[in-house]
């Protein structure tokens, strides 16, 4: 790939220009920086929709297990909110996740271990004998 550009005139004036002059380099680095970021936010604004009939008919036709779990999102978001505002260590979170274990609803007790899964085999083995 490199080879194209090598033997490009205009790949080697653009590069020879980059090198000799600080200002040309600072113009074109601005130029590959903004010019990109104008475009996103243009293409983000021009599709971005607003339209509130649009949102009512999706959030209508929403499948329920993607509407339990925007609820469940709401509620834990709420819940996280509110330990920060109580100003109450949530160090124990990050600490629970590490060890693969979840936070519970139940008061005074935080954290609880995710139960173990049965092995299906020894259910088998029992139910055959």
């Amino acid at each position: 790939m490199s080879i194209l550009w090598e033997k490009s005139p205009t790949w080697r004036w653009l590069v020879r220009r980059t090198r000799d002059s600080k200002p040309f380099f600072l113009a074109f680095a601005t130029i590959c920086g903004v010019v990109p970021g104008v475009i996103g936010y243009g293409v983000m604004q021009l599709t971005n929709s607003r339209n509130e009939q649009l949102e009512a008919q999706l959030r209508k036709n929403a499948r329920p297990e993607t509407m339990m779990m925007g609820q469940v999102n709401k509620e834990r978001l709420a819940e996280y909110l509110g330990e920060l505002k109580r100003k109450e260590n949530t160090n124990d979170r990050y600490v629970a996740a590490l060890k693969g274990e979840t936070l519970t609803r139940k008061p005074y007790v935080r954290i609880q271990p995710i139960p173990a899964q049965n092995d299906t085999s020894s259910v088998d083995k029992e139910q055959k004998k």
